[in-house]
Formats: structure tokens, sequence, C-alpha cells
């Protein structure tokens, strides 16, 4: 599970991070509400932890903005500010929970994990290319009727392929999206896991999904 973190108390977002990040989770953190709306668009993330008071652009109108873009990603909200209608204005442009610091990390994450079981925000669709077909709520992926197990960083890498269909998916931006913007790993991994994913979805149904377009990416087709 991928966590951005939109906070500009850069010891506080640190401490977010290390913290999601022994609990499991995958953290990218940023400090600017600009960086965080471009982070929030260009990555596939299952939350944002989004503070309010934040140099660039508020949060409130980060939420805005991504709601207004049929972004439906978990958001919860970060505040130094105690008031109810300080509340009601985050929930009322799409956020999905509130929290006010000081918090523990401890219902920080639980706060996460309940909004992530709860699929807030618009539903998942399942995506479909051809008989290929993946739920992204149920983490369900099938070739026709035939159930296929994949990892999570395997469905991560298809589910970005299969939403761009039949777009080409340059490997950096597949490489941002599944390992995050700070990987500094060999990128040559993009490779090994498509190399992964056909030996699954492809070579024992005979098929040829994922197709290599050189020097560009790769694409999901028929």
């Amino acid at each position: 599970m991928r966590i951005l973190v939109v906070e500009d108390e850069q010891r506080l977002a640190t401490a977010i991070q290390h913290g999601l990040e022994a609990e499991g989770f995958s953290v990218d953190a940023v400090y600017d509400g600009l960086d965080g709306l471009w982070r929030a668009r260009e990555g596939l993330y299952s939350a944002i932890v989004l503070d309010i008071m934040l140099p660039g652009m508020n949060g409130y109108e980060i939420c805005r903005t991504l709601r207004a873009e049929d972004n439906w990603v978990p958001i919860l909200m970060l505040t130094a500010k105690d008031g109810e209608y300080d509340e009601a204005e985050g929930l009322d442009l799409g956020a999905d929970d509130y929290l006010r610091k000081p918090f523990s990390l401890v219902v920080l994450v639980a706060r996460l994990r309940t909004l992530m079981r709860r699929g807030q925000g618009q539903p998942s669709l399942v995506l479909e290319v051809g008989d290929l077909s993946l739920d992204p709520s149920t983490r369900r992926c099938l070739r026709g009727d035939t159930d296929i197990e994949l990892t999570p960083r395997e469905l991560v890498v298809l589910q970005t392929l299969m939403s761009r269909a039949p777009e080409v998916v340059p490997k950096q931006e597949l490489l941002h999206a599944v390992w995050g913007f700070d990987f500094d790993g060999d990128p040559n991994i993009v490779e090994v896991y498509i190399g992964y994913l056909r030996r699954k979805i492809d070579r024992p149904f005979g098929a040829r999904s994922i197709r290599t377009v050189r020097g560009v990416g790769y694409q999901v087709t028929r």
C-alpha cells in the first residue's frame, strides 16, 4: 500500500513516513502543496495524508481540485486548528477523515487502514482489457474465468498499465507510480516485473497482452 504524505513540517513528515514504513506501507513525503498535488495526480496511492496549512496550495484546494478531477483516493486531512467548522469544510470538499494535531501514530495507522477497508469515495471500477480483468478493490485478477495470483507489487504494475490502456506508459512513469519518486535502485526492476507478469497472465494462456514499445515503455492490449 502506497501512501502520500503532504506536510510542510519536515520533522513531522519524516516521523510519519518512518512510522508508516515500519507498519509495512510504502510512503512518499512532500512538503509543499503544489508538489503534493502533482504527486497525487501522477502517482498511484492507496491514501493521502494531507495537511491543511501548506505553502503553494493549501490542503483544502488540493482536495477540491482532486475531487473535481474525479480522483477519489481516500484523503485524511491533518490540522493544528481546533474547530468544527474547519473539520466541516474539509469534509464538505471531499475529504474522508480528519485528524487534529498532535496525534499518535497508532491512531493515524488505524484511521488509514479503516479508510482503505471502507474504500471511501467513488468505488473502484473493474479494469478490463480483452478477457483480462483486474478488480483493484478486491485485488483479484482473472483471465477469462481463471484466477491469477499476483504479488502486491505485480498487481500495482498491472493496475497502472491497465488503467492507462491502450496508452503506452513510459518506463519512468511506471517506476514512479509503483516504486515511488525517491526510488534510487536499479531502474531495470521494471523489466523484471514485466517478465514476472508475462509468465503469469500471458504465457499460460497463449496471450501477448503486455507489449514493449522499444525506447518508450509498455502497454496492455487485447
